[in-house]
């Protein structure tokens, strides 16, 4: 059954390598600094520097991690530009646990497709248990 899988692809894109720094106010997040860089390490001009904002919220099951890209030319920009792009990307994740949610709520149960209790029809043994004589 090993060899029906498929191996991931693990090999590096060595064209496509960033450098990476992270910068944080040990409060509300980070900020990663993505800085082009080519296979030997040096800096790529040919591609643009990319920032990343990282941070959670906390729901009823723990820390939920978010990250985004912030669209900014400078690491000050990504400072001033991350509550805004937070916010967003907070909201879309918000909007899509919904979905998720009403999908999970609304999924139809087959008999005999293995969904309630190990595909029991009827979600469990008729009766309650056990029978008295």
């Amino acid at each position: 059954m090993a060899d029906e899988q498929q191996k991931a692809d693990l090999t590096m894109a060595h064209e496509d390598l960033y450098h990476e720094e992270l910068f944080t106010d040990r409060r509300v997040g980070t900020i990663q600094r993505l800085t082009p860089v080519t296979k030997d390490g040096g800096p790529d001009t040919t591609r643009s520097v990319i920032y990343v904002g990282q941070t959670q919220i906390l729901t009823p099951a723990g820390g939920l991690p978010i990250t985004f890209e912030i669209d900014a030319g400078s690491l000050g920009e990504a400072t001033r530009k991350f509550a805004e792009s937070a916010e967003v990307a907070i909201e879309d994740t918000m909007k899509r646990l919904e979905e998720m949610r009403r999908e999970a709520a609304s999924s139809i149960i087959v008999p005999g497709s293995g969904g309630a209790a190990g595909g029991v029809p009827g979600g469990g043994v008729p009766g309650g248990g056990l029978k008295v004589p």
